[in-house]
């Protein structure tokens, strides 16, 4: 009696109708170390927490997704663009930060009728 691989395919199949199915991931070893933590201190199986996570995870890809087109409630910040050549494009954060901490402090004195 020779088993046909249709066969072997519908056995397995039984366990995602009863809505599970066995895979295997090769995955790091710092976040199967993780998870194995998150379920120890929540008192799960890892199945679960791994379950969770990956629902977790594809909601928030879901979420993105359907608020990318108007992105209501989001903060939009003001972009100022500028010559490819520009100073701006040169600086690092902790210059641009001191530039800006710079024009504050000359705008304060103006204002108060001060000498910069």
């Amino acid at each position: 009696m020779s088993v046909r691989a249709k066969d072997i395919f519908d056995s397995k199949l039984g366990s995602s109708e009863a809505g599970c199915v066995k895979t295997t991931l090769d995955l790091p070893n710092e976040l199967v170390r993780a998870m194995k933590l998150r379920a120890a201190h929540e008192g799960r199986k890892i199945k679960d927490v791994v379950a969770s996570l990956l629902v977790s995870g594809l909601a928030a890809e879901s979420a993105k997704k359907e608020a990318a087109p108007g992105r209501k409630g989001t903060l939009k910040l003001p972009l100022f663009p500028c010559a490819r050549n520009a100073t701006a494009r040169r600086m690092n954060v902790e210059q641009i930060l001191a530039l800006e901490q710079a024009s504050q402090t000359q705008e304060d004195h103006e204002r108060l009728g001060l000498s910069f």
